[in-house]
């Protein structure tokens, strides 16, 4: 007599056979995951790395020259280093020969003005930004002007350092401009640190940092040159 299964060992067949599926589901659901977290991390890592690694690259080629119009209604170019401090969100502008031409025989040079500021996001208000602003073309006033892109987003804090050789040591804020702070001479070095929102959440913070070496630190001025 031949017999089949019964109605219950069927039932326990299944159940088990689910539970197998559901384990090993959630075992591949799990392995997903992780992965696209330390995706979200990589990521988000390389994006502050690669703001940094531009600020530095920009620094490096600063420069401040003594060559100015002596008149200021005549002045349509002007040279500076500025660094302000303003707490959590410092501000830097400063001209450069760092800039790259996009179209081949375009009416620009290498010299520039550059900002890195702290913004709020234009579409997320509450939400603040490391934003970077350039100017191909250096004019009377080197704090405004060109256009301005978001680098870093979700930034708790931007905070800079001058090294002044004079003094030997770190100070808060840089201005060429000043006749009674810094004329005509930039710092040797400067000091960055970014912190930003753990990306994910948690209430926590990263923050990232690096140091960088500015070769011209004295104006530049031709009519000094001698061949």
């Amino acid at each position: 007599m031949k017999r089949g299964f019964t109605l219950l060992e069927i039932i326990l067949a299944v159940t088990v056979l689910a539970l197998v599926g559901t384990m090993i589901y959630g075992g591949f659901s799990q392995t997903a995951l992780n992965k696209a977290r330390v995706e979200k991390d990589v990521d988000h890592s390389r994006i502050v790395h690669m703001a940094l690694e531009r600020m530095a690259r920009e620094l490096t080629m600063a420069f401040v020259s003594t060559h100015v119009n002596p008149s200021p209604d005549l002045r349509v170019v002007e040279t500076a280093f500025i660094g302000s401090d303003h707490g959590k969100g410092d501000r830097i502008d400063f001209t450069s020969f760092s800039h790259r031409r996009l179209y081949r025989d375009a009416p620009e040079s290498d010299q520039n003005e550059i900002s890195y500021f702290v913004a709020e996001h234009p579409d997320e208000p509450g939400v603040q930004v490391l934003a970077r602003r350039e100017q191909s073309r250096i004019d009377e006033n080197p704090q405004r002007g060109g256009k301005s892109q978001i680098l870093v987003e979700r930034v708790q804090e931007f905070n800079l350092e001058y090294f002044d050789p004079l003094l030997t040591d770190w100070v808060q804020t840089w201005d060429t401009e000043d006749v009674l702070a810094q004329p005509n001479r930039l710092p040797t070095q400067v000091r960055i640190r970014l912190t930003v929102e753990d990306p994910r959440g948690r209430g926590q913070t990263q923050t990232f940092g690096t140091r960088v070496t500015i070769p011209l630190t004295y104006a530049l001025n031709h009519a000094n040159y001698n061949p």
